[in-house]
């Protein structure tokens, strides 16, 4: 890792430098160490900034939605046409303060995912140990035509501004993760979860899938630890890149 700091990297604005190459904290191992709950550190957080920054949510979710309404409409279509199913998926995950809540995407697999998924995992090994690995499959036969475009572009995570209005996500954030992955963050995990998990973050403009999980949650705890304004600005930044040219940027 670089030893340049994150707040010369802000200084320097957006482009300077790839996000994913911001240093990150040390993290306290020792069981010795009193670590705050995410309720505990949800109380010590300054209330000028939540304010700013769920009102910045509420603006910039609104303005999506209302003027990308026509791109969303036709997103949905493609999908309904694409397979038989629903348009939308809720998936349940875990938010801040480890309240659980059904995370919206555009669907991008097969109605009957679960089921092939299991089959999928009992025949072989090795589809089991990378799913197991990450949670998810790199040449996922599940997946429906419009839904490997959909994925690389992170289009399907637009509903998830609904999400956003109901103060379960925040446009910038942590990763919103699934229970089972609550142990791959130790203790780490009530800082992360002291803030609302987003629908984008260092995560997804540094790589994604194409990031070992360490390093995943290594970006998660920095982002907790040191959000600002600038740098939600830069990844949002980063993210309009990300759907205009989707490239193989570790999303499936």
């Amino acid at each position: 890792m670089s030893g340049t700091s994150l707040s010369a990297y802000q200084a320097a604005g957006p482009v300077a430098r790839p996000l994913h190459l911001v240093p990150l904290p040390a993290v306290a191992d020792s069981m010795t160490t009193a670590v705050p709950t995410a309720e505990q550190l949800i109380r010590a957080q300054s209330k000028r900034s939540r304010v700013l920054k769920r009102s910045g949510d509420i603006v910039f979710s609104l303005a999506v939605l209302a003027l990308g309404s026509p791109l969303l409409l036709l997103l949905a279509v493609l999908v309904k046409l694409s397979s038989p199913g629903p348009v939308f998926y809720v998936q349940r995950r875990i938010g801040r303060g480890y309240k659980g809540f059904g995370c919206i995407k555009f669907r991008t697999m097969r109605k009957d995912a679960d089921r092939i998924l299991k089959t999928l995992l009992e025949q072989s090994p090795e589809l089991k140990a990378e799913f197991k690995k990450d949670f998810k499959l790199k040449a996922d036969p599940r997946i429906t035509p419009i839904g490997g475009f959909l994925r690389r572009s992170s289009l399907d995570e637009l509903p998830q501004f609904i999400n956003v209005l109901r103060g379960q996500m925040s446009v910038v954030g942590p990763r919103p993760i699934v229970w089972d992955e609550l142990e791959r963050y130790g203790r780490q995990m009530d800082e992360v979860l002291a803030v609302r998990p987003g629908l984008t973050g260092l995560w997804q403009v540094s790589g994604r899938n194409n990031l070992s999980y360490k390093a995943r949650v290594q970006l998660d705890v920095s982002y907790a630890r040191r959000r600002t304004v600038q740098l939600d600005l830069a990844i949002i930044l980063r993210t309009v890149g990300v759907i205009l040219y989707p490239r193989d940027r570790g999303a499936y």
